[in-house]
């Protein structure tokens, strides 16, 4: 669980973008803490997506401010953003199924034994840290030769992020992490979300539609619709019929809060 007396690892002020005459945001207001895991909930073309480009480098905003850990921030690129400490894991993943798991986690930051592309790489060091980092949000690797092919979606999602943390994110930007898995892969991702936030420095950002998967791993909400904030709120501030109603299929939360305690 958050702690809201401290500061927002990321916030937005009046953050804008239009495209042409075409205003995708307008006005977005947005604070998440360390240790938060925020839902981001809307439709489709409500604005999701188009601020966590903006958030993770890939757009410009037209008006309105980003700060992280209170300093204002300027991205030209995804690489900026990433080297101020926001990782974005996108529903492809970026992976290569055919290479390994450590290839997979490294993907260009390969340790070598000494500079330059012709460097011969640190094999056993890289497969210690890519089993070790995996580790740390659930998943043991028996072998990180495995191709990653080889792999549940679960478990790909969980290498994903882990590589994201390892390579210094502070927030981390989670594009519908459980879409197109099955409900056993579905906790699995839902464990790794909950064991990140238990580190208790990471904020996340959960992009999702599954308002169920929303209402029982996240801290707080905010609701885009046509590319405005239209409610804003902590779990524990969101009872009742209105938000029943919006999670859809009440009766499955239970269930599946006893299987992700487990």
């Amino acid at each position: 669980m958050a702690d809201n007396t401290a500061k927002p690892l990321i916030e937005t002020t009046g953050l804008v973008k239009k495209f042409g005459s075409f205003t995708a945001l307008n006005g977005v207001d947005l604070k998440v803490y360390p240790g938060e895991v925020h839902a981001l909930l809307g439709d489709n073309g409500a604005g999701k997506s188009t601020l966590i480009k903006i958030l993770s480098g890939v757009f410009k905003p037209t008006a309105g401010e980003i700060r992280v850990e209170g300093k204002p921030v300027s991205f030209t690129s995804p690489r900026d953003a990433t080297e101020a400490g926001i990782g974005t894991v996108y529903q492809d993943l970026a992976l290569n199924a055919l290479t390994s798991v450590t290839r997979n986690f490294f993907l260009g930051r390969e340790i070598t034994h000494f500079p330059g592309p012709f460097g011969v790489m640190k094999m056993r060091e890289m497969d210690e840290i890519a089993t070790r980092e995996m580790a740390k949000i659930g998943i043991n690797v028996a072998d990180p030769n495995q191709a990653v092919g080889t792999m549940s979606g679960g478990q790909r999602q969980t290498l994903a992020i882990a590589r994201a943390i390892y390579f210094g994110a502070k927030v981390l930007i989670l594009d519908e992490p459980t879409s197109a898995l099955g409900q056993k892969q579905q906790m699995e991702v839902l464990k790794t979300i909950r064991k990140v936030q238990k580190l208790g420095d990471i904020a996340i950002i959960l992009i999702t539609h599954n308002e169920i998967h929303a209402r029982l791993i996240a801290d707080r909400f905010t609701f885009l619709s046509l590319g405005e904030v239209i409610g804003q709120g902590a779990s524990k501030d969101l009872e009742g019929d209105d938000i029943k109603r919006l999670m859809a299929g009440g009766a499955e939360i239970g269930d599946l809060a006893k299987e992700l305690a487990v």
